[in-house]
Parts: C-alpha cells; sequence; structure tokens
C-alpha cells in the first residue's frame, strides 16, 4: 500500500513501524515541542504532496494534532484505537500491528469547513450519556474508535463530530450499537 500524502509522526519509531506497514514519506515532529522549522516543512508538504497527521493516541499526540492543525490547515486525519497502541513500554504509533497502521491510514478524514449548517451536538451528546455520566468516558471512547475520530474530551467531541462532518444519523447508529452491546453485557 502506497501512501500519497507525507505523514507526520512523532520520532523515529513511528516512521521505522510506518515504514514496514505502508510505502510512505514521513516527517517527525521530535515530540510535542515542535519547532517552526518543522512546521515550515510540514507546511510545505501540505502544498506539494497533502499531509496525514498520525499522532500517538494520548494526550501529548493530541496537543501535536492541535499544533499542526492550527499552523497548517487543511490536513487530513488519521487515528489509532488506544487498545491498538498499547506496548510493554507504552502507547504509540511504534507498538501497533501493521495491519492496524494500515486500517487506520485507510480511514484517513479530511476536515471540512464549508457552508454546512451547523448541528448543536449538545443535545444529542446528552441524551446518550456521554457528559459527565458514569459511563460517559467509556462511551466517548468507543464512539471515537468506531467513527475513527479518536478519543475526545465532551467538549472535543463536540468540535469533532463538526470539524469530521460526522452526520446526527451516523452518529445516533454508532451510539445505538454501543447502548445496545452495554445493555447485552449486563
Amino acid at each position: 500500500m502506497k501512501i500519497q500524502e507525507i505523514i507526520v509522526v512523532e520520532g523515529r519509531d513511528d516512521t521505522a513501524k510506518i515504514k514496514q506497514a505502508v510505502e510512505a514519506d514521513t516527517i517527525e515532529t521530535n515530540g510535542s515541542a515542535i519547532n517552526d522549522e518543522t512546521l515550515e516543512r510540514i507546511k510545505h508538504a501540505q502544498a506539494k504532496r497533502g499531509v496525514i497527521i498520525f499522532t500517538d493516541p494520548d494526550y501529548p499526540g493530541e496537543r501535536i494534532r492541535r499544533i499542526v492543525q492550527e499552523h497548517v490547515p487543511g490536513c487530513k486525519h488519521a487515528f489509532m484505537p488506544k487498545d491498538l497502541a498499547k506496548g510493554t513500554n507504552g502507547l504509540g504509533v511504534e507498538h501497533a500491528t501493521k495491519q492496524a497502521i494500515r486500517d487506520a491510514l485507510q480511514s484517513v478524514y479530511a476536515l471540512r469547513e464549508d457552508e454546512q449548517e451547523p448541528i448543536d451536538w449538545r443535545p444529542h451528546l446528552l441524551a446518550y450519556g456521554l457528559f459527565g455520566g458514569a459511563q460517559a468516558k467509556t462511551r466517548r471512547e468507543q464512539l471515537g474508535e468506531r467513527l475513527n475520530i479518536g478519543y475526545a474530551n465532551a467538549k472535543q467531541l463536540e468540535k469533532r463530530l463538526t470539524m469530521f462532518q460526522i452526520t446526527v444519523s451516523e452518529f445516533e447508529a454508532t451510539m445505538d450499537q454501543i447502548l445496545l452491546e452495554e445493555r447485552q453485557q449486563t
């Protein structure tokens, strides 16, 4: 599998693992202290070939994703569920299987900010218990994994659902399935 876009990753181990899974070029941020030179290289890559941001499913990874997206609009996003990125020495893309990496790169999202009518997600999030309840965090984790948008807290979830243009029907069908599985387990 060949990836046209340049993949932004956190470090050398991520690059090595991605190159085992797919044919692709990467830019390494070397952690969350992204310097201006790296951001300029990412801007250049976006202009020439496009960029996919593929960071670890943890706080530093999300921080890198936000910084890059803020400085280089229009990037695509690939997400890795936490359970597929766990290793004996931590959490990260470098611990994922080749197949999990391929799957994440086949489920890439492009952010679009067109003239679509905005959705007020709060009533939907409340109705499905995604704010403040005992199961809220677990449900948000499952939703993020199934929609391939990554885990987010309640406030960030609203933003991601909008940015990735998830439809209400797609959201409701996914949440209905999650709730059905919850009921079947009890």
